[in-house]
């Protein structure tokens, strides 16, 4: 493999915050008198569109539009968003792949300037070639930002590799022509994984031996 620059997701992948979004979204369904969630629930039903992941929970969106009740998340999490903390090897892993000459960017489906906050948070923001996320805030996905991003790095397509924690991330990584990593201990289970590739990685120490 000759792989110069990692694509890398942000929530689930580099910042551990799964459990963050299980939390708010039981206030969110508490408050419509909708029933709780579990980790594990909700690993195995988070997806993009993320109205999509709404409907999957009982939410009626002919009684609310989705973008209320996503609204009503998203001003929780922006209160809460730097409760999580990175994974332990995330930052041992992107300063290791740094001296290894990668370059890095990420690519998140989050709202642009909460993704900058988020990232300078975590006092990361001088790894990141790119820091790209969406104009708003209701998640619909990251396949065109995929592809934007692809057009601005001086990297052919076999020299780039995508890291991610849901099955939307590999299907960003389809759609733009490149090779993705997953990695299960993020916002999607280990069997969803599996649905799109048989290679899923638990931790960083095994992706890190496949770059070097």
């Amino acid at each position: 493999m000759n792989f110069k620059h990692v694509i890398w997701d942000w929530n689930g992948t580099l910042v551990d915050d799964t459990w963050l979004f299980v939390d708010i979204m039981n206030g969110v369904l508490k408050n419509r008198n909708l029933p709780p969630i579990t980790l594990q629930d909700y690993r195995d039903v988070f997806d993009f569109p993320v109205k999509d992941y709404y409907t999957k929970l009982g939410f009626n969106f002919d009684e609310e539009p989705f973008e209320s009740s996503g609204l009503d998340f998203i001003k929780i999490y922006n209160r809460r968003k730097f409760e999580p903390k990175l994974f332990e090897d995330t930052l041992t892993t992107l300063n290791g792949l740094k001296k290894l000459g990668y370059t890095h960017s990420i690519l998140s489906a989050q709202n642009t300037t909460t993704l900058q906050q988020s990232v300078k948070h975590y006092n990361l923001h001088n790894i990141f070639d790119y820091i790209n996320g969406l104009d708003d805030y209701y998640a619909i996905g990251k396949i065109e930002q995929g592809k934007h991003l692809i057009q601005n790095l001086n990297y052919n397509k076999d020299e780039i590799i995508m890291i991610g924690d849901t099955e939307h991330d590999y299907d960003v990584s389809h759609a733009i022509g490149i090779q993705c990593f997953l990695i299960d201990r993020g916002h999607n289970s280990t069997e969803r994984l599996r649905t799109k590739q048989d290679n899923i990685f638990s931790s960083f120490a095994k992706v890190i031996e496949q770059l070097s």
